[in-house]
């Protein structure tokens, strides 16, 4: 395990320069540097500080991902909304709630809408695999094609609509995870 490299993702990862890390965990700027490349080694209670200031624990700095935590396969899949009807919703990720996104791949017979989402926290992505559809947002639409994609910041009223004669498949990501499953 290359501790020093760790510990600078985990730093970045928290938007925090070396000097607000230093001064947070009440080390200096250069001791951080010296962490990150690898020619220092901090003592298990300077870790302990650094990692507390991260929000990490030091069983989940020392714990590798597994490839059960890396490669998600079609069994991991779960689908809140049962098995069949005109929207079929698959979460991809299980345990995405305590995730920052929420990925799933959505399925829309023709005709099919999801319910209208009123304004929530984050944002939403969706690339279209099959199919044409229309987003909603507000009082404004978009038509959007098999190949293309939407993005917006869910702070607007939304709903997807599948206008296509055949099924339309979207793979949509919402962050962080608050996807609604409902339709009409």
């Amino acid at each position: 395990m290359n501790i020093g490299e760790k510990l600078k993702r985990l730093r970045m990862s928290n938007s925090l320069t070396q000097e607000e890390l230093a001064g947070r965990a009440d080390l200096t700027k250069g001791y951080i540097s010296q962490l990150e490349n690898d020619t220092a080694c901090p003592s298990i209670a300077t870790l302990k500080d650094i990692l507390d200031v991260l929000g990490v624990s030091m069983q989940e700095f020392f714990t590798e991902p597994t490839d059960a935590e890396v490669v998600f396969g079609a069994k991991a899949r779960v689908r809140p909304t049962g098995e069949d009807g005109p929207v079929r919703v698959e979460l991809l990720v299980p345990g995405a709630q305590n995730r920052e996104m929420d990925p799933a791949l959505v399925t829309l017979e023709p005709g099919a809408e999801m319910d209208e989402q009123d304004f929530h926290e984050g944002e939403e992505f969706g690339y279209v695999v099959a199919g044409r559809i229309q987003v909603r947002l507000d009082d404004k639409i978009y038509t959007v094609k098999k190949d293309e994609c939407f993005y917006f910041t869910s702070d607007r009223r939304h709903a997807v609509k599948n206008i296509g004669k055949g099924p339309a498949k979207i793979l949509w990501v919402v962050t962080p995870p608050t996807f609604d499953y409902k339709s009409r």
